[in-house]
């Protein structure tokens, strides 16, 4: 028999605990707390040394944001006067967090994106190619579920600046803003929590009719779609000891892997619409702004035009080309110490097609030189060999006059 039906049979405590074979004050507690209105099973709090500074430990717990250690807590609560241990402060501190964290949790609201509103994007790590970095321009439209993954050598303004011309000519059109976070590419700094965008990108926006705009700082949630697309294409195609992918040995294997894998996603059933993204493209393509006949040079870089030699001209300084160019409009900026040269490939995308070493104008003078220009080099080269030299060096000076024959 149970305490509570004993005792409702009774109505004494001693005659239920006869009964139930228990405490006659253990029922005494279990009836008093069902007279009260407290749950019987759960055991009152019971006083602690602790109590006198938890005002206080809530005070510092709210100022750090949740982030003050327990340790740290501790140690100021005996200067003050608590002699409890370091575990009844760890308690007391992990439930003061917890209830702040419960107060400030974020709150979601579902996003319903508009056709040719949003496009997001993002950068996410590739595979090596011999044993050189590549990363990986990913972008998704918000309301299709559109997805374009671009290799890129380096994330450099003008990389960014030709994946998104590649990326908005792929879809066929500019939507209304442009979602990305805050790299030095895009925002240069914050001023009083407003973002301080980069003025180049700014022109770039303007040049194709769309906003760019960046997320919460460290919210990558804020850019979920963008953020998905990076973590399935790094899955994909990222070579891995778990996955036993294959290396590409080539930048155009990574780079039709790509394009394999742009065609894969958009022409299957996206999980959560229900419905092939490609077909969602064709409806969003009637919303989505017209794009100018050219990419911006500003940030591409010099415009160049290929001569019948398959060469260029930047700086005084002619570089190759791959084939198939020749006549063709290409754009040259310096990167660090490289020379990018950028196209518009047969698919139309924009692409990187030459890096090369730019030598730097002084170089250029001391590679004109004949002499060595060290002493043990100087000490091994005979007199004769040196007098040649020399003779070959004013010869060549002279061709160089105007005039001379």
């Amino acid at each position: 028999m149970e305490i509570f039906e004993a005792y409702d049979l009774t109505e004494t405590v001693w005659s239920a605990a006869a009964l139930t074979g228990h405490d006659p004050k253990t029922v005494k507690r279990y009836v008093e707390a069902r007279a009260s209105g407290r749950n019987p099973f759960e055991r009152e709090p019971r006083p602690k040394m602790i109590d006198a500074f938890l005002e206080k430990i809530e005070e510092w717990v709210e100022q750090s944001k949740g982030t003050i250690r327990a340790d740290v807590v501790h140690d100021k609560l005996v200067k003050m006067g608590f002699r409890g241990s370091a575990r009844s402060t760890r308690r007391a501190v992990n439930a003061a967090k917890t209830a702040w964290r419960a107060g400030k949790r974020r709150t979601y609201r579902p996003w319903i994106p508009e056709p040719g509103r949003w496009l997001q994007f993002d950068w996410g790590e590739g595979p090596k190619i011999g044993r050189r970095r590549t990363w990986l321009f990913c972008a998704c439209l918000s309301w299709s579920r559109f997805r374009v993954v671009i290799p890129v050598w380096d994330c450099t303004l003008g990389t960014l600046v030709a994946c998104l011309d590649t990326t908005l000519r792929r879809i066929g059109g500019a939507p209304t803003y442009v979602l990305t976070d805050n790299a030095k590419t895009v925002t240069v700094e914050h001023i009083a929590g407003i973002p301080v965008r980069h003025p180049q990108l700014v022109a770039a926006g303007r040049h194709y009719g769309c906003q760019v705009v960046s997320c919460v700082p460290y919210d990558p949630e804020s850019k979920g779609g963008a953020e998905a697309t990076v973590r399935i294409a790094k899955a994909d195609w990222v070579p891995t000891e778990a996955k036993l992918l294959p290396a590409y040995d080539t930048f155009a294997e990574l780079a039709d892997a790509c394009l394999l894998w742009c065609d894969t996603v958009n022409t299957r059933r996206h999980r959560a619409t229900g419905q092939i993204p490609a077909d969602r493209l064709d409806i969003e393509r009637t919303t989505l702004h017209v794009l100018p006949l050219e990419p911006l040079a500003l940030a591409l870089g010099e415009e160049r035009m290929v001569g019948s030699d398959r060469t260029v001209s930047f700086n005084s300084v002619r570089y190759s080309t791959p084939p198939g160019y020749t006549g063709a409009r290409v754009w040259c900026r310096v990167v660090g110490e490289e020379l990018s040269i950028t196209a518009r490939t047969s698919s139309g995308d924009l692409s990187e097609i030459c890096v090369t070493s730019c030598p730097h104008p002084a170089s250029r003078r001391s590679s004109m030189r004949t002499t060595p220009t060290t002493p043990t080099a100087a000490q091994s080269i005979s007199p004769g060999c040196d007098h040649a030299r020399r003779r070959r060096s004013r010869s060549w000076a002279s061709a160089r006059e105007p005039g001379a024959g």
